[in-house]
């Protein structure tokens, strides 16, 4: 049995410098695993585990993620192989392309059980390669996971909704996308990073791995929100009417 798990290495956002134009810079941001991801690693490790699977991380990322401390982080954490398409055109690529790329990665896997991705990614959050890497698969694929087990042929998942917990099963191959709930990623011990330098890992380029990397759509601008005016107001309850004043302001603004 194999299973797939989806990765995307992005920009840390603590090293992410926002510029006078309100552009965001990423020239000092350091590389690491988005965090929705290692949840998704975990819950596939954990299905790898008890199913006695091969487990094999794919990722389509900017070409940055092509690094030793970013590649044993992930090979860490449970997978016995990656296979990445490191390339700039998957610094800001949008759903379809990258969704596009990890089908092509997971095709060359072979035969695929079970592809595990996050709900999100830590630095779009667009929600939507999970389902467009089902349809480039032509598999099923369920959302917003909070719980999920193999059994014979299928995979059964619970969906925990605003009043309603569902379960539901699906035949593989399927396409999973987990929430943080799923699985709480473990924390790799020496033994484990030291491991994680002895098992295969293969990059490439999309031109190398014969990917279209033509967008969907076009991103006309990223930039950051621009800063509301702060109005530096102080109310200090011990002077007569301060507080009918302050009550006053927060209901205006609360109407406004």
């Amino acid at each position: 049995m194999n299973i797939a798990v989806a990765v995307k290495v992005v920009p840390d956002d603590q090293d992410i410098a926002v510029t006078s134009d309100r552009t965001l810079d990423y020239s000092k941001a350091h590389q690491i695993v988005s965090e929705y991801d290692l949840n998704a690693i975990e819950a596939a490790t954990l299905l790898a585990e008890e199913a006695g699977a091969t487990l094999y991380a794919v990722s389509a990322s900017n070409a940055k993620a092509d690094d030793l401390k970013v590649k044993k982080s992930i090979l860490s954490r449970g997978p016995a192989e990656l296979r990445m398409i490191a390339d700039d055109a998957f610094a800001f690529a949008d759903s379809r392309t990258t969704a596009r790329a990890l089908a092509s990665l997971v095709r060359g896997i072979g035969e695929v059980d079970l592809v595990v991705c996050g709900d999100g990614s830590a630095d779009m959050y667009a929600g939507q390669v999970d389902v467009q890497l089902a349809a480039e698969l032509d598999l099923p694929v369920i959302n917003a996971v909070s719980s999920i087990k193999l059994e014979d042929g299928a995979v059964v998942v619970e969906r925990t909704l605003s009043d309603v917990v569902e379960e539901i099963e699906v035949p593989l191959p399927a396409v999973v996308a987990v929430t943080p709930e799923c699985a709480f990623p473990r924390i790799a011990g020496m033994r484990e990073i030291l491991a994680a330098g002895k098992k295969p890992a293969t990059v490439t380029s999309a031109a190398d791995a014969g990917v279209d990397t033509s967008a969907a759509v076009e991103t006309a601008s990223i930039t950051a929100p621009e800063l509301a005016e702060r109005k530096r107001q102080v109310f200090d309850m011990k002077n007569d009417g301060d507080f009918d004043a302050f009550a006053s302001a927060v209901a205006a603004a609360v109407r406004a």
